[in-house]
């Protein structure tokens, strides 16, 4: 028996159970003692009787066999809740998993939770009407970021090893970077989503919340190639997990653009985040150039395109169903009702267009991008506007600047554990060339070996 759920990295817990350290039941049982006790409010529902029935039989040679896993809200699980976040849909129960969870499935894990999301994965907060305020394991009533917060609060927070998360607009990174984990965006298309995948807006991609690289590796070569289900998705490529460190980083070029040129980040955050990056630079052997590096920013336009499909999966329950959604995404419903048409959108192509065509031109000069994963250590955990905290500006408006451009083109990004400001994480985020991931998974390699992080917050489990 264990008191405390595994506090290691996923990988380091199969080879507990492959050496009988550990077992997947002992450990379950821990995992849902420390959920049940938890004051993060990371998770929105328990599977406990399905967990047990899959642990009891976990065969420990898979790749993730016996792992528990958290799953984000908005990631289906068959016969899990489908609320996505909302009291809109607080009573839907979902028909069918998602590839990715029926990959994880194949792969011996053990789902255990629902973590917790903003409403429709519409904020980079973890603050809706169903479940309330998601806190940080590193510092309580910040925020643990989002959409994904609740999967890497629960990581973070010592109660699971690792979880789902989602990244349209830097759902994976931002909520990596405000609590100490690695956080990766893989080139568009590498982890296929579906069935019944929505095309549009074509910035959203799936991974995990997770407290290692090779976990991330792991996690590929189970969950990425190509479905059937997802035409945009990439052919299979494999041995993430086997290759990880072994490309020749020495001469590649880079630049560190803390602010992408479209943000304004923290003085502090930016010192930091310089810091890190001459370090990487040294001990990868990176030759740091200077570059231009101008991304732009996609503001109104794109956020009222990205409303599409949540008005088509409303349908007649808009507008009616206004009242039981959170005030930003209400309103946000409501502005793009009115006001979003054609001109809107040949507004936002003509947008994403430049943004293309602004990356390539960074990645015509140089390798790869450094930069921050966030403005700012993480805000109040309650906040849904901006507001002032000390001679800062902080909340989720002032999120996102430097996760959105990677999405809108496609690009891998990877956020990487830097420090902290304030007794916060800060997040190093590096930006490469599309299908150059397993690049930054070495890079990410080798922050960790040569300054490692710790995998959890200081008194995990929370």
């Amino acid at each position: 028996m264990t008191d405390t759920p595994w506090l290691g990295d996923a990988c380091s817990l199969v080879d507990a159970f492959r050496s009988g350290e550990r077992t997947p039941a002992d450990e379950l049982d821990a995992v849902l003692k420390a959920l049940e006790t938890s004051t993060l409010n990371a998770v929105s529902f328990v599977d406990e009787s399905g967990a047990r029935a899959v642990a009891a039989d976990a065969d420990v040679t898979l790749p993730m066999g016996g792992v528990p896993l958290g799953v984000k809200t908005l990631e289906a699980v068959a016969g899990w809740p489908a609320t996505e976040a909302s009291l809109v849909f607080a009573d839907r129960v979902a028909a069918d998993s998602t590839t990715m969870v029926r990959r994880l499935d194949g792969a011996g894990a053990v789902k255990v939770a629902q973590t917790t999301a903003s409403e429709f994965g519409g904020l980079n907060v973890s603050v809706n009407r169903l479940t309330g305020v998601t806190h940080n394991p590193w510092q309580r009533d910040r925020t643990a970021g989002g959409s994904s917060g609740g999967s890497a609060a629960a990581v973070a927070g010592g109660l699971l090893p690792i979880a789902t998360g989602g990244d349209g607009g830097g759902s994976i990174r931002i909520p990596a970077g405000f609590c100490g984990l690695v956080g990766m965006k893989g080139t568009a298309g590498r982890i296929p989503r579906g069935p019944r995948t929505q095309i549009a807006p074509l910035t959203v991609v799936i991974g995990c919340l997770a407290r290692s690289v090779r976990d991330v590796a792991r996690w590929y070569d189970v969950c990425s190639g190509y479905h059937p289900r997802d035409p945009y998705s990439l052919p299979r490529v494999d041995g993430w997990e086997h290759g990880l460190g072994t490309r020749d980083l020495r001469g590649l070029t880079a630049v560190i653009a803390p602010d992408l040129g479209n943000a304004v980040v923290h003085p502090d955050v930016e010192a930091r985040v310089r810091e890190a990056g001459e370090a990487l630079a040294r001990d990868a052997g990176l030759r740091l150039v200077d570059a231009p590096v101008r991304l732009p920013g996609l503001g109104f336009e794109w956020a009222m395109s990205n409303l599409a499909q949540l008005r088509r999966e409303l349908g007649e329950r808009w507008p009616d169903c206004k009242g039981d959604m959170t005030l930003e995404m209400a309103f946000g419903m409501d502005m793009a009702d009115q006001m979003f048409n054609l001109e809107l959108a040949a507004t936002c192509e003509r947008q994403r267009t430049e943004a293309n065509e602004r990356m390539a031109d960074v990645f015509d000069h140089v390798d790869l991008v450094i930069c921050a994963t966030n403005p700012d250590v993480a805000f109040p955990a309650d906040l849904a506007l901006n507001t002032r905290v000390g001679d800062r500006s902080v909340g989720p408006e002032n999120n996102g600047a430097l996760t959105i451009p990677a999405n809108i083109v496609g690009n891998p990004a990877i956020s990487i554990p830097a420090g902290t400001v304030d007794g916060l994480p800060v997040g190093l985020q590096v930006i490469g060339r599309h299908h150059d991931d397993a690049l930054l998974l070495d890079l990410a390699r080798v922050v960790e070996r040569e300054r490692p992080w710790p995998l959890v917050a200081p008194g995990a489990p929370v």
